[in-house]
């Protein structure tokens, strides 16, 4: 059997070192599906659900494994599916390469069944996007591609006819009339070791050295640079503070930390931003400037890879272009060590807060409080357990009562803030690295979107953990139109409550459902302790807000407007307000 140009792609990123891809077979891919057929022993292809699923999978991969993430989808509707999670990639700057079919190129341009220009679809999340049209385009394009992915940190797309798919490997049927042969690559990326200029270094040490109060924020860029990180928080007497999606940069357990920012974050952090004298941003373009010391405020240095993104959100005195480690490598002989004053200032702020969080994760509230299932999560989970999280509610939850320590690692949308990516994250991570735990914690709404890969899961004998913060409502968006000052509308999604327990049963895993505070710890253990996929479906308070860190007057105001011009359920929403505030003082 003669080889085919499919099979040609398919070795090429078996020497790139992709060992799996994640898809959904299509009349418009069987070519490929053949090369993976043929190569199977080198390649694993996970057969998902959803093409979306797929594209998270692909993300996931690569912001676990720091490797190129793979998806594949048919034409047409198959590719489309891909979008959502291709813009999380996107948008968090993970290097996935997606692979989709094309019709046949002899009736490209005549309305054929599914025909849709895939390449013009990705033209806006992708850094390469090429057509195959010449089977001697390959291997190089796919070379290319995955360069340009690693190298831009984004993006890359191939989209193949379905008759260049089985077209024979190396074929060029056309004549030649430029001065060219076909062209010729390796599957090989050097990534550039980025250092800032000597003079820019010198600046920043000293801007840092003649500052009285430093803060740090980093984020997912300074991901490996933990131990620098702290070093030069130890050096400064400087508190870290941690965007969501850099929040396993540090342990939460750190005594420089002190949580994160934003409407997620901490109220130390947040004190943190108002009385700073300069600003280190290290690998963050944190978006929600409101949060950020104001302008005048204080100096900024940011220490950024992209010199496009340097000075994006706020204005920075010093860029440093560079990667985070090199950086502060070069950075820290400059340093001169400061008193600890400042630090242990917000050390005890820390320690107040977290008494405050303490005091919400109470046994004794009924229903269930998210807090306590946050932490009980957090108890329960190994040292080197792998969270996937949703966006919404839950995202606070696990900021907030899910800690980071020892080797633990924390995945979501960052940017992007899609819902659903939960559980293929959790079924990505589980792929790459299947002696960790792995738990996706996950809100109703999420996981119903793209419940069916719970089955993906069970077919591939991964077990995961799914844990079901269950509120029967979209609570994010509830609790955003009532800051708005409008009463709740469209969010509660009533009776009946799917039985998402007996759904993870059905696709042939454990499912159970707690509905009492003091079944939560013995569910989770039982779930744990499943040799498989497992869920638990937890109850919680569909009335518990995600409060911000410090509630403003204006945002006090909305809120009661929401009251009074007739939201639908008052006296449940006061009464866990009230249940809140009396843990607290019992604290």
């Amino acid at each position: 059997m003669g080889a085919i140009t499919a099979e040609v792609l398919i070795s090429r990123l078996v020497e790139w070192g992709v060992d799996t891809v994640f898809g959904l077979p299509g009349d418009g891919i069987n070519g490929i599906m053949e090369g993976l057929r043929r190569n199977q022993d080198k390649i694993r292809f996970v057969l998902v659900h959803h093409e979306e699923a797929a594209a998270f999978m692909a993300t996931a991969h690569a912001k676990a494994t720091g490797r190129i993430g793979v998806c594949l989808a048919t034409s047409g509707p198959g590719g489309i599916h891909l979008a959502n999670g291709l813009y999380d990639a996107k948008l968090d700057h993970a290097p996935v390469l997606a692979i989709t079919g094309l019709q046949e190129s002899s009736v490209l341009g005549t309305a054929y069944q599914q025909e849709v220009n895939l390449d013009r679809l990705f033209e806006d999340v992708s850094e390469y996007n090429q057509i195959i049209m010449n089977p001697a385009q390959l291997p190089t394009l796919v070379d290319i591609a995955i360069r340009t992915a690693y190298a831009r940190r984004g993006v890359a797309h191939l989209t193949i006819p379905n008759d260049i798919q089985v077209a024979p490997a190396g074929k060029d049927p056309y004549q030649t009339v430029a001065p060219v042969v076909a062209p010729s690559s390796s599957p090989v990326y050097l990534a550039p070791a980025v250092r800032p200029r000597d003079a820019d270094l010198r600046v920043a040490a000293d801007l840092l050295n003649g500052a009285e109060k430093v803060g740090i924020l980093a984020g997912i860029g300074a991901r490996g640079a933990g131990a620098l990180v702290v070093q030069v928080a130890d050096t400064l007497g400087a508190p870290i503070v941690k965007t969501l999606a850099g929040k396993m940069v540090v342990p939460d357990d750190s005594p420089y930390v002190t949580g994160g920012l934003g409407l997620l974050g901490t109220k130390p952090s947040e004190d943190l931003m108002e009385d700073i004298d300069v600003l280190l941003m290290l690998g963050t373009n944190f978006p929600y400037t409101k949060f950020l010391p104001k302008a005048g405020t204080a100096k900024v240095v940011q220490v950024e890879i992209d010199p496009g993104r340097a000075g994006t959100r706020v204005a920075t005195d010093v860029p440093l272009v560079g990667d985070v480690g090199a950086t502060l490598e070069a950075l820290l002989p400059l340093l001169e060590g400061k008193d600890q004053k400042h630090l242990r200032r917000y050390q005890e702020k820390v320690r107040d807060w977290r008494e405050h969080l303490t005091a919400l994760e109470s046994a004794e509230r009924d229903p269930i409080a998210p807090q306590y299932l946050a932490a009980q999560l957090d108890v329960l989970c190994t040292d080197d357990a792998i969270l996937t999280c949703d966006s919404g509610t839950i995202a606070t939850w696990a900021a907030r009562h899910w800690q980071i320590r020892g080797g633990r690692e924390f995945y979501l949308s960052g940017t992007l803030a899609s819902m659903a990516p939960g559980l293929p994250y959790a079924i990505a991570a589980q792929h790459a690295h299947p002696g960790r735990q792995v738990v996706a914690f996950i809100g109703d709404g999420g996981f119903a979107m793209l419940m069916a890969e719970f089955n993906t899961a069970a077919r591939y004998g991964l077990p995961i953990k799914v844990v079901v913060s269950n509120n029967n409502s979209l609570g994010q968006i509830l609790w955003e139109q009532m800051v708005l000052g409008y009463p709740e509308h469209g969010v509660r999604f009533g009776e009946p409550n799917p039985d998402y327990a007996a759904i993870a049963r059905a696709c042939g895993g454990f499912g159970t459902r707690v509905d009492k505070p003091g079944d939560v710890a013995s569910a989770l253990r039982e779930a744990f302790a499943h040799d498989g996929p497992a869920l638990v479906d937890v109850a919680v308070d569909p009335n518990e807000p995600p409060m911000p860190a410090s509630v403003t007057y204006e945002q006090a105001k909305k809120f009661a407007t929401a009251f009074i011009k007739g939201q639908p359920h008052p006296a449940a929403i006061a009464t866990t307000l009230f249940k809140d505030k009396i843990q607290k003082l019992r604290s």
